[in-house]
């Protein structure tokens, strides 16, 4: 995405879009699934302008640092996976204006600088949004706006590994990337984001790497925008669509290799390589 001007809203035809929370532990692979999502449905190539499917980051909606938080952020002593970490009304009003069919700014986090720039990102309605970050299903009023919630769900060694590939290859002492770990990131997944597993609609085993899973995602959002959306806005109560259910963990294709499926940016908000999770 890019920081166009979004220009009159009046000028836009509304979309109240059919909103899909993306949630997982740091490294889990949200945003690679997010992305895949996006190159099945071949809206990688489209212009932002008339993309049906865009992506919001939780992570661009962390709170402006106090300069202690700030220094302690600095030496990887700042608690970046805890809830109170994030700006919840801004990221809820955002959400709001999203689902009303609005052009919203979202916010841009510098992750070296650890501050929130003043530069924003022009988000233009949509068909479908995909909101991902580690916690999105923890604020019950946020989690509640999603039609659909998918978990990506991965082991935890993976993670781990993933995560310190990632930091010392931004420069980052192992030792300070592991003791980071152990402090703040291992405790707050425990305690903040696993427990919302359970409001998952869909549970990926292996993220990305299981493309069963994906490819059932992507034809529900193709069934989406080619009609179905127009069922599940009537059908809607509260922000819950009553339509088709897909409460399920989705089989891995190693476990069930019998298991098969037909294989059917303005500019982005954060690169996988400069996110924190």
């Amino acid at each position: 995405m890019s920081t166009l001007d979004p220009g009159s809203e009046a000028e836009r035809p509304l979309h109240r879009p059919f909103l899909i929370g993306v949630s997982g532990g740091t490294a889990s692979g949200k945003s690679t699934v997010c992305a895949k999502i996006m190159e099945l449905l071949g809206q990688n190539k489209v212009d932002h302008h008339q993309r049906k499917v865009i992506i919001v980051s939780q992570d661009s909606f962390y709170r402006v640092l106090t300069p202690e938080q700030k220094a302690k952020a600095l030496k990887g002593q700042y608690n970046f996976d805890h809830p109170d970490a994030f700006d919840t009304e801004l990221m809820g009003q955002t959400l709001k204006d999203i689902v009303e069919g609005k052009v919203v700014e979202v916010p841009t986090y510098d992750f070296v600088t650890h501050s929130r720039l003043q530069e924003k990102i022009c988000v233009y309605p949509a068909d479908v949004v995909l909101f991902e970050g580690i916690l999105v299903f923890y604020t019950q009023e946020i989690r509640d706006m999603f039609h659909m919630k998918l978990f990506v769900d991965t082991d935890s060694d993976v993670r781990l590994s993933r995560r310190v590939l990632r930091d010392m290859g931004r420069g980052r002492d192992l030792e300070q990337i592991l003791t980071q770990y152990t402090t703040f990131v291992k405790p707050a997944f425990e305690e903040f984001c696993l427990p919302t597993k359970k409001y998952a609609d869909v549970i990926i085993p292996r993220g990305v790497d299981n493309m069963v899973a994906i490819n059932l995602i992507v034809q529900h959002i193709q069934d989406i925008l080619s009609g179905d959306i127009c069922k599940w806005q009537r059908g809607a109560v509260n922000g819950h669509a009553h339509g088709r259910s897909l409460k399920r963990i989705v089989p891995d294709p190693v476990e069930n290799p019998s298991v098969s499926v037909a294989t059917t940016t303005k500019r982005t908000l954060l690169e996988p390589s400069t996110r924190p999770h």
